[in-house]
């Protein structure tokens, strides 16, 4: 088992000016960080890359789309295009970061509503898009771990039971699934369930507390949550996602309106601490 940290606490543009973070997030004990891929080229997340191998911090990746102009399940041609352009330059610098996943919600665009649920079309037109990108990153050596939002956040796959059913049915070796603890705990009537019916799909976790703030500081049941995962066989990531209000587009797409922790510091010290110790105890 590996412990992450999402740098979407402070950024979605991590460079070398981070790296007094970077070197301290290595001293509290990470094994590597998750770097947000929104911007910039191949050539920049390589020479990031280069710092972060200079640290000793391993790396994952993340993205979202927001913009409903390259929307991956859109019935406009085009727009479908522009989606699959925009993850085959995603997992361009995911590959050249030295990225081996590329998670997120990755399936449709953040906060865009039909008005209903997803329609067989649209789900239709997923798979495809899906399929397309799949196949690029195979060839590129980097897996997309797809991932089931909260109903206020998207409408196409809000279980883990949707989202790995649509998997299959994608059935491409490239193309798997993500586990988010914050996610589950609004969505699914039985979180840890949702984890262990799906674990077959899963390539990446999450640890995300109810309030996106310090994890182990809320009702997440964290207890049953690290032993089922611990009991499952998964011995990759176990990454930190928690969201502050410095990044203002980012605040307003995850509804962060307060802070969650005294401290940024708080939430990476003791989030580690509480990974590290309920991996320890988990049976």
């Amino acid at each position: 088992m590996k412990i992450g940290m999402c740098m979407f606490l402070w950024t979605t543009a991590v460079s070398k000016k981070h790296e007094p973070l970077l070197r301290d997030i290595k001293a509290t004990g990470f094994d590597g960080v998750e770097i947000p891929i929104f911007a910039g080229t191949p050539d920049d997340y390589k020479k990031l890359g280069e710092l972060l191998d200079r640290i000793g911090l391993e790396r994952t990746a993340v993205s979202a789309m927001g913009d409903p102009a390259m929307n991956l399940i859109a019935a406009d041609a085009a727009t479908r295009k522009a989606g699959v352009d925009y993850m085959k330059w995603a997992i361009d610098c995911a590959n050249a970061l030295d990225a081996s996943t590329l998670s997120g919600p990755l399936h449709s665009t953040l906060g865009a509503f039909s008005g209903s649920g997803p329609t067989a079309a649209e789900k239709k037109r997923s798979v495809a898009s899906q399929r397309a990108i799949g196949d690029y990153a195979g060839k590129k050596g980097v897996t997309i771990g797809l991932e089931a939002l909260n109903r206020f956040e998207c409408y196409l796959l809000n279980t883990m039971a949707d989202l790995s059913e649509h998997i299959d049915v994608i059935d491409r070796p490239h193309i798997k699934a993500m586990y988010d603890t914050f996610h589950a705990n609004i969505e699914e009537a039985d979180p840890i369930g949702a984890y262990t019916k799906h674990r077959r799909n899963v390539v990446h976790i999450h640890i995300s507390e109810n309030d996106r703030g310090v994890p182990g500081r809320g009702n997440i049941p964290w207890t049953e949550t690290f032993s089922a995962i611990r009991k499952s066989g998964y011995d990759d990531w176990l990454t930190i996602e928690a969201f502050g209000r410095s990044l203002k587009d980012l605040a307003a797409a995850t509804k962060v309106w307060r802070d969650f922790s005294e401290s940024p510091e708080a939430v990476y010290r003791d989030g580690y601490k509480h990974i590290r110790n309920g991996w320890k105890r988990a049976v």
